[in-house]
């Protein structure tokens, strides 16, 4: 498969997937190459793959400059960044990678709980600036018992919300439509379910009905007592309006692990001590990357080997 054309429209900043892909394919690694619309007109004829992931996928403009395309691979599991529909029209297949990074993700939703409650990122700055010689930190808040809230109740929701059933925390959730299966109580509006929660938690996928999704009637709802996290996508949440209530005190606090413009972020939350920044890391475990990259070369493989795909979304 030496001379299967891949594009990596994503940076590569995994080695191992690199290494992998590298063995088995031409790879083209879009993000280092100065004059990609030349590239594209001189190499279209031989990409039949496209590799990417939460940040850059495939776009239908993209998708238009390769003829050849035949299969988008996507090392994450949102796939908000690929043209579905134009995926659709031209018959190429998509693949992403669920399952083997819920754990990862459920686990830092965890984390940024305890984190912003808590206030263990200030409190650690207080033991190294020396601060603590002069006084204890002040106190800070319980974790165990909170109630939480969950938008989206797939695999990482469901984790989640097993992770804080641990700390004796009543969930309650919002989805499109109340699902049997489960114990938690519902609420048809995120709206509501703000309302009704301390901690609300954004777990579902990027779609146009999910885009700010977290707006400013949801913020008040939640209250100044309320805390936001999101492992999500930062597109969900209506940034200027977080920033705001976070600012003005209008919202508790925020454990954020993805932003709108990634990477940038906005300044005035590096000064407030009841916010958690994290770089987009919920899957970034050695253990989580290893088997993502696994799921996108065995779907490449099999895609043109003519086998089953193991993850398919098209």
């Amino acid at each position: 498969m030496e001379s299967i054309g891949v594009l990596m429209t994503c940076p590569p900043f995994d080695p191992y997937l690199v290494e992998q892909l590298e063995k088995r394919f031409t790879l083209f690694k879009f993000h280092s190459i100065p004059d990609k619309a030349h590239f594209l007109n001189s190499n279209k004829a031989s990409i039949r793959a496209v590799v990417g992931n939460a940040s850059a996928g495939a776009d239908a403009q993209l998708i238009h400059q390769l003829p050849n395309l035949e299969i988008v691979s996507s090392f994450s599991v949102g796939i908000d960044k690929i043209d579905l529909a134009k995926c659709r029209e031209r018959g190429i297949r998509v693949t992403n990678t669920p399952d083997v990074l819920t754990d990862d993700v459920a686990d830092l939703a965890i984390g940024l709980m305890l984190a912003v409650l808590r206030r263990l990122c200030p409190s650690d700055r207080y033991v190294r600036s020396g601060q603590w010689k002069r006084g204890d930190y002040k106190l800070t808040t319980k974790f165990t018992g909170k109630s939480v809230g969950i938008i989206g109740l797939g695999r990482i929701g469901l984790a989640i919300a097993k992770r804080a059933e641990a700390f004796s925390c009543p969930i309650s959730y919002h989805t499109r439509a109340e699902k049997s299966d489960v114990k938690y109580k519902y609420y048809p509006s995120v709206v509501e379910l703000a309302a009704n929660c301390q901690i609300l938690v954004v777990a579902c996928a990027l779609t146009e009905e999910t885009r700010h999704i977290i707006n400013r009637e949801v913020i008040n709802a939640l209250g100044p007592k309320g805390v936001l996290i999101n492992i999500g996508r930062g597109p969900h949440v209506d940034e200027p309006e977080l920033v705001s209530a976070l600012v003005e005190g209008r919202l508790g606090g925020a454990g954020l692990d993805v932003f709108q413009d990634e990477p940038n972020v906005p300044e005035e939350l590096f000064g407030l001590e009841n916010v958690v920044l994290l770089p987009h890391v919920g899957s970034g475990t050695m253990e989580s990357r290893k088997e993502m990259a696994d799921l996108v070369v065995g779907n490449l493989e099999a895609h043109f080997l003519n086998k089953p795909l193991l993850t398919p979304v098209l």
